[in-house]
């Protein structure tokens, strides 16, 4: 068994362990986060089953989805998204979550190719509040919802965050609960989310307890290495 194979399974492991004691009824989906790492390596972890896999940067994540083609993978991105990126991302993954504004929504909806399947959607909330983070304060997520939701050739699925850095599990998990509720809330109003995109290799466990029906692991399944600056990018948590 290969480094990768064997991380893989010990993080299912956990994440099967965290669902039972949550008493979730329903499967916690791994998404494995290769930014940074070569396709080989997300061609080893396909090998040991992994299907989804994250990208934060367009242009690398782009290069992986062409080089792996002879694979049936699912490719999320999930780093802030710029406008001139937008077709990019539209061509070639099959979710997005990290939208906090209805134009870049609007785009990849324009842009999406009518060949392919709809492109699946996540609204990132910025939870903590914090001026370095993207996504949309939870005060405005419901009129963003709504207006995504009636956009064609996209399917709106849910809500994802990154909470801000903290030691304190209760502020931790306050995060992911608020997470939870606003997506319960946007429910009541008529919308049919079921996705909560939250969790990384340091707390996915805490999210897990708080509702997370998808985990986004990287370091810990394919090991530390330095993010990777790209011009005009926020620097963004490895997770």
């Amino acid at each position: 068994m290969t480094a990768i194979a064997g991380n893989l399974q010990a993080i299912r492991a956990r994440i099967d362990a965290a669902r039972r004691e949550a008493g979730l009824g329903s499967a916690v989906d791994l998404l494995a986060v290769a930014k940074t790492w070569p396709a080989s390596a997300v061609r080893e972890a396909a090998a040991a089953g992994q299907q989804a896999f994250g990208e934060n940067y367009v242009q690398e994540g782009v290069e992986k989805v062409q080089a792996l083609r002879d694979l049936a993978l699912q490719w999320h991105f999930i780093g802030p998204l710029q406008s001139n990126k937008t077709r990019a991302v539209a061509e070639h993954f099959d979710w997005v979550h990290t939208i906090d504004r209805l134009r870049i929504a609007q785009r990849l909806s324009e842009q999406r190719p009518a060949a392919l399947a709809p492109l699946q959607l996540c609204i990132q909330v910025n939870v903590s509040g914090e001026a370095s983070k993207s996504g949309v304060s939870p005060e405005a997520v419901h009129e963003l919802a709504h207006a995504v939701a009636a956009l064609p050739r996209l399917r709106l699925r849910g809500l994802m965050c990154i909470p801000e850095a903290t030691e304190n599990a209760a502020l931790l998990r306050s995060r992911f609960a608020q997470l939870r509720q606003l997506r319960d809330a946007l429910n009541a109003e008529g919308l049919a989310l079921d996705t909560l995109s939250m969790g990384m290799s340091h707390d996915f466990e805490t999210a897990i307890a708080e509702g997370a029906s998808m985990v986004r692991v990287g370091t810990a399944i394919f090991g530390g290495r330095p993010p990777k600056a790209e011009s005009g990018k926020e620097a963004a948590v490895l997770p």
